[in-house]
């Protein structure tokens, strides 16, 4: 971000501070991760596959929704890299991607819900 002159001076110079602020789509990265919160479902699959590596059928009997509806949210928590996926014969097996934006969003879950992980 380019230096910037403010409109009003109220002497904070906050665009000194803010020359490195990152742009928008840096920010949308965030956004599309916090978009996953929207649902308890699948925030509760998310949770799950964070401590286990699942196939559908699994997962479905552990969280009581049908395979259909664990499915799509598989697919939106695939598309925001929150998970990943692999196939052994004819099964797809999931589980929590390595990645720090999954790990951070496990803890935040585990804080905010108050819970604790089951190998604790």
């Amino acid at each position: 971000m380019s230096y910037t002159q403010l409109p009003h001076n109220h002497g904070q110079r906050i665009e000194h501070e803010l020359e490195h602020m990152p742009k928008v789509e840096e920010f949308q990265t965030v956004a599309d991760i916090f978009k996953q919160l929207g649902d308890g479902s699948r925030i509760r699959i998310f949770w799950l596959l964070c401590h286990c590596e699942e196939c559908v059928i699994n997962i479905s009997a552990l969280v009581e929704m049908s395979s259909p509806a664990v499915s799509h949210h598989l697919k939106q928590l695939k598309a925001s890299g929150l998970i990943v996926s692999h196939r052994n014969g004819k099964e797809v097996y999931y589980k929590a991607s390595g990645t720090k934006q999954a790990e951070l969003l496990h803890h935040m879950i585990e804080k905010l819900v108050k819970i604790s992980c089951p190998s604790l």
